[in-house]
């Protein structure tokens, strides 16, 4: 089974010039809600692989990428495209809005 795995800030830029479509996940493990988006990621991460990446950063631990994309709430769920940033969700949400916000860029 594919899961959303957990990337670094030093790592981010690579990723994102490797990847045609990424989904990141920005969580915390103290966080309620995100305790309810993590499984949805790891849905999509299922569902779209080989077609999309889907990974989640740590915000505890990774402070450069939530400041440069201006993450101030979280759960947030941004989705990249040619490394550049298509859309930011914040709260949580049912799987069919992540679902259809890859659907739209791929």
């Amino acid at each position: 089974m594919t899961t959303a795995t957990y990337v670094q800030d030093s790592e981010f830029d690579q990723l994102l010039a490797s990847e045609d479509l990424l989904v990141v996940d920005c969580t915390a493990t103290w966080c309620g809600p995100c305790k309810k988006v993590a499984p949805l990621m790891d849905q999509l991460a299922e569902e779209y692989e080989g077609r999309v990446k889907v990974v989640k950063i740590d915000l505890d631990q990774n402070k450069e990428t939530p400041k440069k994309y201006e993450i101030r709430s979280i759960p947030a769920v941004m989705i990249f495209k040619g490394g550049e940033l298509q859309e930011k969700m914040v709260g949580v949400a049912p799987y069919e809005k992540f679902k259809a916000a890859v659907d739209n860029l791929l």
